[in-house]
């Protein structure tokens, strides 16, 4: 049982005294099974209780069957509670956007229900390592190629250290059958892409090691990420978000003041996570290469203008 005791050990600094409750974000795969289980594990005799999350996407034939399974599955092996939440997924940017919006609504509604102290969710270092890949690919910044976060706000991600192998060995030891899911063979998706293909090739071609080296560069630059995100707040805290003096924001190196426009627009109303560089470049050129432009429309209607010397913020 020496992986099962490997995840015990990720799960063990969250398991207090003073935690009541705990929901985990079970799919009924290898990764949130063993977490799952080596969860359980690890809250017996401790008063804790363990509630697993199943979310439904109804995505494919006999979806609902494989929910009741991994439910089966969980109460056998002493899990205090399951609850499915069927979900219908509407497809507005893509199936897998789309599907972890629905899958984190319903988490929410979770929340809210049992109101836990922690909520786990299985993301593995090969996760995170995928994470960090469609990061480069896309152009992405700092804060995107820091990956997935081990803690935000009752979320927490204890296998960001623990690798997929590890937790299909979890499976084996504690002989429990975990779904393939049919998704994570699909190579339309660029994730599995990365997943099946892109990262073996290039352990094959440059050595082993590169899922930790990615893991590991995601936590390098998390820490970055948040202490220039700690500056551009401390920065923005004292300033009117919807008023904002150009002199004060032009000697900001580019890296800070882009965070500080980023903070201020989503304060005025633009939904979180709505910017994309291509936004941000337009304000940017209004402090940096002022030549007369007009408003510029950002999402959620937060518009942005020039107006003697300062930047104008207002939502419509």
């Amino acid at each position: 049982m020496k992986a099962t005791l490997q995840i015990r050990q990720a799960v063990r600094p969250w398991v207090e005294s003073s935690v009541a409750r705990i929901l985990i974000g079970v799919s009924g795969g290898a990764d949130s099974m063993a977490l799952a289980a080596a969860t359980i594990a690890e809250c017996r005799n401790t008063g804790i209780e363990v509630i697993a999350i199943i979310v439904d996407h109804q995505l494919q034939d006999g979806s609902s069957a494989v929910a009741s399974k991994a439910q089966e599955t969980l109460l056998a092996i002493g899990c205090n509670k399951v609850k499915i939440y069927t979900v219908n997924v509407i497809l507005i940017d893509g199936l897998e956007a789309s599907a972890r919006r629905a899958r984190y609504e319903a988490f929410e509604n979770a929340i809210t229900e049992f109101n836990p102290d922690y909520f786990f969710l299985a993301h593995t270092k090969n996760d995170q390592a995928e994470t960090v890949l469609l990061g480069l690919v896309r152009g992405s910044g700092t804060r995107s190629l820091s990956g997935i976060a081990e803690v935000q706000d009752k979320y927490v991600r204890p296998l960001l250290e623990i690798s997929r192998e590890t937790t299909e060995t979890v499976c084996k030891e504690n002989e429990i059958i975990p779904w393939q899911d049919p998704h994570n063979f699909d190579t339309q998706y660029l994730r599995v892409r990365i997943r099946r293909e892109i990262l073996p090739d290039l352990e094959k071609n440059i050595g082993p090691g590169i899922i930790e080296g990615l893991a590991r560069s995601a936590r390098l630059l998390r820490e970055d990420a948040d202490a220039l995100d700690q500056i551009a707040s401390e920065f923005l805290a004292p300033l009117d978000p919807t008023d904002l003096p150009i002199d004060a924001l032009e000697p900001l190196p580019k890296g800070i003041r882009s965070r500080v426009l980023r903070l201020a627009i989503f304060a005025v109303g633009a939904p979180p996570g709505s910017l994309s560089a291509e936004h941000l470049a337009p304000v940017e050129a209004l402090i940096t290469d002022w030549h007369g432009q007009g408003v510029i429309s950002l999402p959620g209607g937060v518009k942005v203008e020039r107006i003697s010397g300062r930047l104008s913020l207002l939502h419509r």
